[in-house]
C-alpha cells in the first residue's frame, strides 16, 4: 500500500486516510490528488470526507519545508444523494502554516462532490472515484518484514506470474485541485522547483486539530511502517520540517540492517543514512510546468500511473524487487480530461 489504512486512526475513521497523493501537469496547470476512504476499509466504517475534518494540500517554494500556501477543504454533511458541500479556503504567510491552525484565510471556491466548481486560479472536484493504485499483497508484505527485521526481501515460493493487484475493483474518495502555473510560481523559486505535501486533520472535542495523516513520498509506510505502528503514528503526526531529527536515525537504521543482509553496500550504516537523507523531510518535489514522474532516473512530482512501488523498494533495498503488475492490473483507468481520476 501507499498510504492505505496506515495507522490504527485511519483503520478507525478512513475518511481521515489518505491513501496517495499525486502532483502532475494537467490540461491547464498544476494539478494535485489526494485519495480517501478507501472500500478495502471495514464495511461497517463510514465513507466519504469527514464533515468534522480538513484536508489540506502543503506547497513550499523555497526548499526549507514549511508551507509557503495552505488550500484547506472542508466538507459538510451528505445530503440525501450522498453528494457533500464543500468549501475551499486559501492561505499564505504565516496563515498557511500548521503552527496557525486557525488561519481564516480566503474563500476561493465552493460546491458540492460530484461537481466540477471553478474560480480565478483554478478548478477543483471531490467525489467518489476508482482507486489507481496497484499493490501486490505478496511483495507487500515481503518488503514490510524485511525492513523490520533486517533481511533481504523474502519472495521465495512466490510466483510472479501469479501476481495479482490487491485494489483492483476498489474505490476510493478523491479531492482534485487544479491551479493556474501563475497560482504556484509566485512562491516557487527560479528553478520552478515546489514541495507538496498533505494532510488530514480533525477537529477536537477541546477546539483544536488532531492530524490523523500526512503524506507526500509515496510508500515510506509500506517499507518501515507495516511492523511498527509506533512510528508510522509518528510519522503521520509531526511536520516535514521536523522529520529528519525525529525519524532519520530509525528509518537509516532500518535501510542499513537490510543493505546489510543484501551486502550491496561497503558501509550499510553511511548507507542508510544517505536514503534517509534522500526520503526526509517527507515533501514530493515538483518542477512547475514539467511532465511528472516518479521513477528511477528521480522524482518529479507523481503522476497517476507511476509505478511507485518498484521505485521505492528497489531504492530503499539497494536491490530490485518488483510486484510483477504494473498500471496494467488497474480495473478503471485514468483520465486525460479533468478530474483525471478513474470512473468509479
Amino acid at each position: 500500500m501507499s498510504h492505505h489504512l496506515d495507522s490504527p486512526q485511519a483503520r478507525k475513521d478512513p475518511r481521515l486516510d489518505i491513501t496517495d497523493l499525486y502532483v502532475f501537469r494537467g490540461e491547464r496547470g498544476t494539478v494535485l490528488v489526494t485519495n480517501h476512504s478507501h472500500s478495502l476499509a471495514d464495511p461497517d466504517k463510514p465513507r466519504g470526507l469527514h464533515p468534522e475534518g480538513k484536508y489540506e494540500f502543503k506547497i513550499d517554494g523555497n526548499g526549507d519545508a514549511v508551507e509557503d500556501i495552505t488550500y484547506r477543504f472542508t466538507f459538510g454533511a451528505a445530503g440525501a444523494d450522498g453528494s457533500q458541500p464543500f468549501e475551499l479556503v486559501r492561505l499564505s504567510g504565516a496563515e498557511a502554516r500548521d503552527s496557525e491552525p486557525f488561519g481564516i484565510g480566503t474563500l476561493v471556491a465552493d460546491g458540492r462532490t460530484g461537481e466540477t466548481a471553478d474560480f480565478d486560479r483554478g478548478r477543483v472536484w471531490a467525489g467518489r472515484a476508482g482507486d489507481p493504485f496497484w499493490i501486490e499483497p505478496t511483495v507487500l508484505h515481503a518488503v514490510g518484514a524485511a525492513f523490520e527485521h533486517g533481511t533481504t526481501v523474502d519472495l521465495s515460493g512466490w510466483d510472479p506470474a501469479k501476481a495479482v493487484n490487491l485494489f483492483a475493483g476498489h474505490t476510493v474518495h478523491s479531492i482534485v485541485l487544479e491551479l493556474e502555473d501563475a497560482e504556484l510560481a509566485a512562491v516557487a523559486g527560479p528553478d520552478g522547483l515546489v514541495g507538496v505535501w498533505a494532510v488530514a486533520s480533525l477537529a477536537t472535542d477541546a477546539g483544536g486539530w488532531r492530524p490523523v495523516n500526512r503524506a507526500a513520498l509515496p510508500m515510506l509506510h509500506p517499507l518501515f511502517t507495516q511492523e511498527d505502528e509506533h512510528l508510522g503514528d509518528h510519522l503521520n503526526e509531526g511536520h516535514p520540517r521536523e522529520d529528519h531529527a525525529t525519524h532519520g536515525a530509525a528509518l537509516a537504521a532500518k535501510v542499513a540492517g537490510v543493505v546489510r543482509a543484501y551486502g550491496t553496500a561497503a558501509d550499510p550504516a553511511a548507507h542508510g543514512r544517505a536514503v534517509a537523507e534522500r526520503l526526509l523531510p517527507n515533501v514530493l518535489p515538483y518542477r512547475l510546468g514539467t511532465p511528472a514522474s516518479f521513477s528511477f532516473a528521480g522524482w518529479n512530482g507523481r503522476a497517476l500511473t507511476d509505478n511507485a512501488p518498484d521505485v521505492m523498494f528497489s531504492f530503499a533495498a539497494n536491490s530490485p524487487v518488483a510486484l510483477g503488475i504494473g498500471k496494467e492490473s488497474v480495473t478503471s483507468k485514468p483520465r486525460t480530461a479533468f478530474p483525471y481520476v478513474p470512473l468509479a
